[in-house]
């Protein structure tokens, strides 16, 4: 089995035919938004989502009571305890030093490179992409809304460290009241999960290298990460898979269109190329190309 990358369904060709000379196949960037007008939204929705999370500022006790409610919620349906992830991180100052690197390093660098690379090399891609992250984060914002959360962090029943302020770096004000930059009680759902996890969805659909599987890793590292780290608990990784298994059903991926034979020749028009189908060999003056080749 080959191992280059390659995407599963093959972002659609333009075969470019220039006179007396052989046609050469080039990508289809028909399906490339403009980079300014992309720019412009994705900035503006990073913007409403980062201003909207401060809405649910100030709702302290109200974080507090579904904490405990969150919590109570787990161990009725007998989820392992988040205090066993953070007891094997702290058992090396090196692993939860590189955890809360992690945390704070990752998550947005990570999701920027994996939106750039499919807007480069696979377009199609990028636009479902983004479609379904705006999706999940505007449901996400609805929930940080409606249901401020103390992350475990802060609960005193759950008896687990604030990493991040003990040992650090910290992204987080000590006091969350002070907190300028973030809101703290905005951890159902957990984005840094959710985001991680279309991710890896992301590549596995856009490429069909065998190693492409291994995408999941960044995830399980992520949900390992953010639980260790008493940032989250895991109900609010399950919520976030379940706000992204909706996107994903609702936002399908659109199937590409045929190639385009382009003649440069005279006034010649592009035309679609028919579908390569079994049966005899075409003529050498007509290219076909299948969407699914």
């Amino acid at each position: 089995m080959e191992s280059r990358t390659e995407p599963v369904e093959r972002e659609p060709d333009i075969t470019v035919r220039e006179p007396g000379a052989t046609a050469v196949r080039k990508p289809d960037t028909s399906a490339r938004p403009p980079l300014v007008r992309e720019l412009l939204l994705v900035v503006g929705l990073f913007l409403v989502y980062k201003f909207g999370r401060q809405l649910a500022n100030g709702h302290t006790g109200e974080a507090f009571d579904n904490a405990h409610r969150v919590w109570d919620a787990e161990r009725t349906l007998r989820l392992p305890g988040e205090g066993a992830v953070q007891d094997a991180l702290l058992s090396s100052d090196t692993l939860i030093h590189l955890a809360n690197i992690y945390y704070a390093t990752v998550h947005f660098p990570a999701t920027l490179l994996f939106l750039v690379w499919l807007y480069l090399r696979r377009p199609r891609h990028y636009v479902w992409t983004r479609r379904v992250l705006a999706a999940l984060t505007a449901a996400a914002l609805v929930l940080h809304l409606g249901f401020p959360l103390a992350p475990p962090r802060m609960l005193t029943a759950a008896h687990l460290v604030d990493t991040a302020q003990v040992y650090g770096p910290s992204v987080y004000a000590a006091k969350p009241a002070t907190d300028t930059m973030a809101n703290q009680f905005a951890a159902m759902p957990s984005l840094h999960f959710g985001w991680a996890l279309m991710l890896a969805v992301g590549m596995i659909v856009a490429t069909s290298t065998r190693w492409r599987w291994l995408w999941l890793l960044h995830p399980l590292l992520t949900l390992l990460v953010i639980v260790g780290t008493a940032n989250h608990y895991w109900l609010d990784a399950l919520v976030a898979t379940a706000l992204l298994g909706v996107a994903l059903a609702v936002l399908r991926l659109p199937r590409p269109a045929g190639s385009l034979v382009v003649r440069r020749s005279g006034d010649a028009r592009p035309e679609s190329e028919p579908l390569a189908t079994a049966g005899p060999c075409p003529s050498p003056e007509l290219i076909t190309s299948g969407a699914g080749q």
